[in-house]
């Protein structure tokens, strides 16, 4: 069947997993029951081996279009041909997503709109990541899958034939008809068959839910699709019986096509969720917020890490952290993008960036305003613990935000955000009253901030950069003014932009850095990163170049796929590509839009206000 592109896809979940949705109608990628288990489809990443759920008309349609049902994660793929016009509903209900359970429903209703179609549906799961054979037992419109004590039920409103141990059905709607299929995973005994009523039910219940809860958003800003998308996105991303947040709830997608850049990222990261909460906050959906800063706090109080120092930097969605990297080499890999890792070794490299994001999320929330959430005494006895550590370690070289494998470095980025990290602390102690060594937080935290301003900074580039002593620019830089640490009109971090903008960007796209210039210790290239294209946008909101921001982020915003959604990275020809969604891309759209909403707000006022003294001075 081939490969479709990786930004072809929609996604649909139920806050525990979620799966892909090609525009072809396949669901090519759905691990289960959690985001970090073993896949069940994952024809994404070997085309012949994979599995999948194809669902579609058996005449190629002439063209097809692809959408969410507004105001939910709902997904409707239609299928425009001659003789027709039908579409495919897909969504996973949402039934107590905060209980840990092994049921997933993925529910596919096919609708005949105009003339009708005969569709064909193939049910062809590979459990394990296709390492593990199943048995089929079907009975008319049911059927059971079993592997390795894994369970899959389909309940089909048509009746299904087997293909080995795989399943077919051949139907035609017409319009007004429906069909529709419902696989379900943790389900025992006997499966039932299944009417138009209850999935009409479960239809009803799933779109009732995401209104309810999208209805939730304070945002009345410019852009409000696209930020409410993103919102939608990122719920997804959320293991609800934890709060935790995958970076994306895909493995191996590539960097670079063909390349071994393939990483599997359906972990929850401290640096990706802490950036959430900010995002969460400023959308006005503070249960979520407060769900991670649970979460947080749990490992902060754990203090799992090792060599990482009292976190780790990334965990499974329930808290453990046990990620231990393997290859799957019995698969193709995306297009040919060998290996294919699961699992993750980055989980125990140090970055001490993730102490400054850790604090700044522990901070807002602590004094957010959010009711009874709060760090007790105990919990600050371990916040002081790791903020002691963090005041012993922070000259240390690590391997940085973008977890390089080539050794460790000065980080300037890391020594920005351990600033960040101290300073948190600081305001976080006097806020409540709460004891701690400030005269040595304060001393190390003014310490960090000198250093910075001397050995990260280059006086021949007229820029600050990647590393102490280094002569490399670096996107991540530009959280320097996003978290206080400069001020945007700084003439420094204004000749920082400057040099970014002979050097990263490329017309409104951001490159992260430059691996020749600085070798990272992998071999192959990368694309533009999405996070720092945002990232870009709010820097130059801040720093009062309206204009280059609005139209940068303009640009971007035609680089998302045909429902809004990111992939990590923008490769030469525009497209896609890495682990999609990534969810540090759209809380970084979210972050731009606030930031540049409210400035372009305040530009507009203090235009108004101009306007009106001169017409008074006419007058």
């Amino acid at each position: 069947m081939g490969y479709p592109s990786i930004a072809d896809h929609g996604m649909i979940g139920d806050l525990q997993s979620v799966a892909l949705v090609a525009t072809d109608g396949t669901i090519d990628w759905f691990c289960c029951p959690r985001f970090d288990s073993p896949s069940v489809f994952a024809s994404l990443l070997d085309d012949r081996r994979g599995g999948r759920f194809a669902l579609a008309p058996v005449a190629p349609a002439r063209s097809t279009k692809q959408m969410y049902m507004p105001d939910t994660a709902i997904l409707v793929t239609r299928f425009l041909s001659e003789s027709g016009i039908a579409e495919v509903v897909d969504f996973m209900p949402v039934d107590r997503p905060r209980v840990v359970s092994d049921r997933r429903r993925i529910v596919r209703v096919v609708r005949g709109i105009r003339g009708e179609a005969e569709f064909e549906a193939r049910v062809e799961p590979r459990f394990d990541y296709g390492r593990q054979p199943h048995k089929l037992h079907i009975n008319g419109t049911t059927a059971v899958f079993e592997s390795n004590g894994q369970r899959l039920c389909l309940t089909s409103l048509s009746p299904l034939e087997r293909d080995g141990d795989d399943v077919r059905s051949r139907f035609t709607v017409r319009a007004g008809e429906t069909g529709g299929m419902v696989l379900e995973s943790g389900a025992s005994g006997t499966p039932q068959p299944i009417g138009d009523g209850q999935i009409i039910g479960l239809y009803l219940d799933t779109e009732a839910y995401w209104e309810r809860w999208i209805g939730q958003s304070t945002y009345r800003g410019r852009w409000r699709e696209a930020v409410e998308r993103s919102a939608i996105a990122l719920k997804l991303m959320t293991y609800a019986p934890s709060g935790g947040l995958v970076a994306a709830p895909t493995a191996g997608l590539p960097e670079q096509v063909g390349g071994s850049r393939n990483w599997d990222y359906r972990f929850t990261w401290v640096r990706d969720g802490s950036f959430s909460v900010y995002a969460l906050l400023g959308l006005g959906f503070t249960e979520e917020a407060a769900a991670f800063g649970d979460w947080l706090r749990a490992r902060v109080e754990e203090r799992a890490g090792d060599g990482s120092g009292p976190l780790k930097i990334m965990y499974r969605v329930d808290g453990s952290s046990d990620l231990t990297e393997e290859t799957l080499d019995h698969l193709d890999g995306y297009m040919g993008s060998r290996p294919v890792r699961i699992g993750n070794a980055a989980a125990d490299h140090l970055q001490l960036d993730i102490y400054g994001e850790a604090m700044n999320s522990l901070y807002a929330l602590d004094t957010g305003g959010l009711g009874e959430w709060g760090i007790g005494h105990d919990g600050w006895n371990h916040v002081v613990d790791m903020v002691d550590w963090l005041c012993e370690h922070w000259q240390e070289p690590d391997e940085g935000i973008w977890e390089t494998r080539g050794g460790r470095r000065r980080f300037t980025y890391g020594q920005v955000m351990s600033w960040v990290a101290l300073d948190r602390a600081v305001r976080m102690a006097t806020h409540r009253g709460r004891p701690a060594d400030l005269d040595r937080w304060l001393r190390e935290r003014d310490r960090i901030h000198a250093q910075v301003m001397t050995k990260g900074w280059n006086d021949r580039l007229g820029a600050f950069v990647q590393y102490e002593g280094g002569d490399v620019l670096d996107a991540s830089l530009v959280f320097m003014p996003l978290t206080g640490f400069v001020v945007p009109n700084d003439p420094r971090w204004q000749s920082t932009m400057s040099a970014m903008d002979r050097t990263l960007v490329d017309d409104s796209l951001v490159y992260r850095y430059d691996p020749k210039a600085s070798p990272d210790g992998l071999p192959g290239s990368e694309g533009t990163f999405s996070l720092c294209t945002f990232l870009y946008v709010d820097a130059l909101a801040r720093s009062g170049r309206l204009d280059d921001a609005r139209l940068t982020f303009t640009k971007m915003l035609t680089y998302g796929n045909h429902l809004g959604l990111y992939s990590e990275e923008i490769d030469p020809t525009g497209q896609q590509i890495g682990n999609f969604p990534q969810a540090f891309t759209h809380l970084a759209l979210i972050g731009a839009v606030v930031t540049l909403d409210k400035k372009l707000d305040t530009q507009r006022t203090e235009m108004m206000r101009r306007l009106g003294t001169a017409a008074g001075l006419i007058a």
